[in-house]
Parts: structure tokens; C-alpha cells; sequence
């Protein structure tokens, strides 16, 4: 069957008490509504819509950033209620699809594999309208399934306008639904405002009971996946069950974690087998690990590369790339740009940026290399600095293989220091220094090398 999906992400969000639009507050480093989507994309035929509301242009942009040409977008200009927010849809997809889903933006923990087997239950029910929900002890907000005595569902009551009897109910609706396109189309007009003048979605169950229609609900095995989004408190919460649950397969795959509540890994990220990752680490963005690495604790990597066998220590890399064999640490911190070639060691609180360091080079501790291209076995002395900026502009330094750059060591840039050669600790470099030569004091003069 030919399935077409619609995404409800227009709401107001007035709970969270922010100015940003609830549907960008970031889980895992992505958007509440671009996990949402991820779910749903790779399971329908067409492109799904998405009804948008407070803060359009918002949503639409950070959608649109990841998926090009691959969704589109209705409008609710009113937020009168769910059921008005799918006729906002109805437009672009009538007579498209068989069947029709719909999801909410706020519930980001909802597996793929989940709504597949949504949309599997569903076609071999032969159902007109698969609803799912939940059963659990925090009602976050949710409308409670009401059912007869012979446990069918009935209809659906929203929270507010639930009795007190009702609100003892712990089956909650997670608000995932699949309908038979022309029955949707047929019934959604047919849906009476509520008290408080909204359309309610869930107003098509009763009418499809009332209708002698078969329909049921999908109960969901992990209550976590039914965790949605109102407030803060909701948001930490969805942040920590979605950091536990990618943790815990990274661990199914060979991943040792000494603390895992206390990590974080980003839907993003790649770790390789046998790494072990330390106490208070976090890996965001596109960061990709390695094998048997070890990271941590207390370290950060942002959109960083990292190879295999590589131990880094109380450090930050931000868009840098490591090859194998590279050692960090501790205090150190990689910057835009920096590469470690294979077996390059950083000493304590070494910074590099926008630099190469060539294999098997030593970088001594409290060194900042900047705008640098640093050749291979090159050993930089405790302290050296390549003063790189004038004020105005950056200029680049560039270091020979084989070189031995002594402790305290200035390298005033521009500057190319040739193969092979040595500063004096304590030197100020102005100039650019041939191969084979050593230079020393301040302002940096050669001397006749005796070895």
C-alpha cells in the first residue's frame, strides 16, 4: 500500500516558556522535529508534510538544512486544535496515498522500527484506523483510551477535559495514528469544535466505534518511547532515556562505557570496537571514534575525527582530525582545522590550530601552534609559541622535518624553518632558518652546528 505521512509540529509550546519555538530545542544535538521526522521519512511513498505553525520559517529552515526537496511543508496559520492542523494537509495529499500517517513533532522518542510495526499492524488488521498508546504512571499531559468492557477501545478523552475517574486511567494516547486515506478525508470535515473551540484528532475514534469501523490500538512495548515533549522537565528527561538508549546499543556493539550516565554520544556518532570511553566524556556532532581507543575522562569531542588506538585525556577537539597511535593529554585543546598525523603526542594544556603536526612529531606541553604545517619526527620544546597574528592578519609557519624547536621558543610568522635544524630554548625567531642550522637568543642568530 501506498502510505503517505503527515508531521504536526505547529503548536505554540507556551509550557516551555522560551522564545524559541518548542520544536527546535535540541535533544542529543538535533531539534526535537528532526528526530521526529527521522523516523517517519524511509517508511512513506511520498514526501511527508509538515504543518507548521509558531515559528515556520524556523522549523522549516532547520528541516530543510537536512532534508533538501525531501519534505514539504502546509501551513496552521491558527492553532485551532489537531484535526484542523491534518485539514491544513489534506490539500496536498488527497487521493495520493492508502493510507495516511500521522505523527507529532514533540515525540521524539518514537523508533523507526516502532511506527514500521505501526504501519505492519495496521495493513494486516485491515483496520480503518490504528491508533497507539502507552501504559505507564506519568500521564505528561496525554489523553486517556477509554475502553468497554470487553477491552475494545471507545474513544479517546484529553486530559483537560477528562472527569476524575478518568484521569485514573494509565493507558495514555501517544498520538501516532494510521487511517485509510478515503475514510480520513471522508470524516476529518465531519469533526465537531470542543469546548474549547478546538478541532481534536482524536475525535475520528469515537466516530469510527460509532461507525461499526475496525480499528484498534498498538500498544507500545517501551514506555520511553512515549515520552513527549510540554516543558523543560520533559525535555531533560526525553535527553536523558535518548542518551541511555544509544549508549546502551553502542555497548551491544562492543563499546566499554566505565560511567554511562555520565557520557554523552550524539545520534551522529561513530565508535569502533574495543574503544573505551571514560567517566564525563561527551562525543557530538559527526565525531567518529575509532578501535581501541581509549577517551576520557572529562573530555569532549565535537565534529572530530579520531583513528584507531589513540588516548586522549581531560581534553576538547572541535573539527580536528587524528590519525593512529595519537596521544593527548591531559589538557589539551584542538581547535578548527588542527590534524595529527599517526603517533603525535600533545603534552599537558598544548593547543593547536589550523595546523598539521607530521607523524611521529612531539609537541611538549604549554605549546600553541597556529597557521602551522609541522613536518615529520619534529620535536616542539615545553612552552613554544608560533606568534601567528599581527594584529591584523594570520601568517603561516611552516617547520622541516626532523627539527628540534627548544623549550620557550617564539617563531614569529612568517616564517619557514628548514629539515633538520634546531632553536635555542628561550629563542625569539624572526627569520626563516635554512636546513641543518641552528639558531639561539633574541632576536634568533645562527650558529655553526657541531653535530
Amino acid at each position: 500500500m501506498t502510505i503517505a505521512s503527515i508531521l504536526l509540529a505547529a503548536g505554540m509550546g507556551t509550557r516551555m516558556k522560551s522564545r524559541t519555538p518548542k520544536m527546535l530545542h535540541p535533544i542529543l544535538g538535533k531539534p526535537i522535529v528532526l528526530h521526529s521526522l527521522d523516523a517517519v521519512i524511509d517508511l512513506v511513498d511520498e514526501p511527508p508534510v509538515v504543518v507548521v505553525g509558531h515559528g515556520s520559517e524556523a522549523v522549516q529552515k532547520a528541516l530543510l538544512d537536512t532534508y533538501v526537496d525531501k519534505v514539504q511543508f502546509a501551513l496552521q496559520a491558527e492553532q485551532l486544535g489537531t484535526g484542523h492542523a491534518v485539514m491544513m494537509a489534506e490539500p496536498m495529499l488527497k487521493g495520493k496515498s492508502e493510507l495516511v500517517l500521522v505523527t507529532y513533532a514533540d515525540m521524539p522518542m518514537l523508533r523507526k522500527e516502532t511506527i514500521a510495526s505501526i504501519l505492519k499492524f495496521h495493513q494486516e488488521s485491515g483496520n480503518t484506523l490504528t491508533m497507539s498508546s502507552v501504559v505507564g504512571d506519568v500521564p505528561r499531559g496525554f489523553g486517556r483510551v477509554l475502553r468497554d468492557a470487553d477491552g475494545k477501545v471507545t474513544s479517546i478523552v484529553e486530559e483537560a477535559d477528562a472527569t476524575p475517574e478518568q484521569l485514573k486511567i494509565r493507558e495514555y494516547n501517544v498520538s501516532v495514528y494510521c487511517f485509510q486515506s478515503d475514510w480520513l478525508w471522508e470524516n476529518l470535515a465531519k469533526i465537531q469544535t470542543s469546548p474549547k473551540g478546538e478541532y481534536y484528532l482524536t475525535d475520528l475514534i469515537k466516530m469510527a466505534v460509532q461507525q461499526g469501523r475496525k480499528m484498534d490500538s498498538f500498544v507500545l512495548e517501551d514506555p520511553a518511547e512515549g515520552l513527549g515533549i510540554n516543558t523543560r522537565v520533559d525535555l531533560a528527561d526525553c535527553e536523558v532515556a535518548l542518551r541511555k538508549r544509544v549508549i546502551h546499543q553502542w555497548m551491544l556493539d562492543g563499546v566499554t562505557f566505565q560511567d554511562p550516565d555520565s557520557c554523552t554520544v550524539e545520534t551522529n556518532v561513530t565508535i569502533g570496537a574495543d574503544t573505551v570511553i571514560l567517566a564525563n566524556t561527551h562525543l557530538r556532532g559527526l565525531t567518529s571514534v575509532g578501535e581501541n581507543c581509549q577517551i576520557g575522562p572529562d573530555t569532549t569531542l565535537v565534529d572530530t575525527k579520531v583513528g584507531n588506538d589513540c588516548q586522549i585525556t581531560y581534553s576538547l577537539a572541535e573539527k580536528a582530525v587524528l590519525g593512529n597511535f595519537v596521544s593527548m593529554g591531559p589538557f589539551c585543546h584542538l581547535r578548527k582545522g588542527a590534524v595529527l598525523m599517526d603517533y603525535v603526542h600533545l603534552g599537558n594544556f598544548g593547543e593547536v590550530k589550523d595546523s598539521t603536526l607530521g607523524e611521529h612529531t612531539k609537541m611538549g606541553h604549554f605549546s600553541y601552534i597556529g597557521n602551522a604545517k609541522i613536518g615529520k619526527d619534529v620535536n616542539i620544546g615545553a612552552g613554544t609559541i608560533t606568534c601567528n597574528y599581527d594584529g591584523k592578519m594570520k601568517h603561516p609557519t611552516e617547520i622541516g622535518d626532523e627539527t628540534f624547536i627548544g623549550s620557550d621558543t617564539m617563531l614569529v610568522a612568517p616564517l619557514k624553518i628548514g629539515k633538520n635544524s634546531k632553536t635555542g630554548a628561550g629563542s625569539v625567531v624572526t627569520h626563516d632558518v635554512p636546513d641543518n642550522s641552528l639558531v639561539f637568543g633574541v632576536p634568533a642568530r645562527p650558529k655553526e652546528r657541531k653535530d
